[in-house]
């Protein structure tokens, strides 16, 4: 499970055996979120409040450039 980035005690990742289309993992004590980055809409939630999730897609565009980089790398590095 790469981890690509650490925010304000969020990790954001994707497993290894990842699908289409390119999307991220957000996850925090029990709070989860799955973000797609070429739509950037919630595709996943569990135990997550509205304001969370807000701040999340909100860092989730900010740091967009860098996940979907993150995501080409790893998945085309053969």
């Amino acid at each position: 499970m790469p981890t690509v980035l650490r925010i304000d005690g969020y990790r954001f990742f994707f497993f290894s055996d990842e699908h289409l289309p390119r999307h991220i993992h957000i996850e925090k004590a029990e709070c989860y979120l799955r973000i797609d980055l070429e739509k950037m809409v919630v595709t996943d939630s569990y135990k997550i409040s509205s304001k969370e999730i807000n701040k999340l897609l909100d860092l989730t565009h900010e740091h967009r450039e860098a996940l979907l980089g993150a995501w080409d790398e790893y998945f085309n590095k053969n």
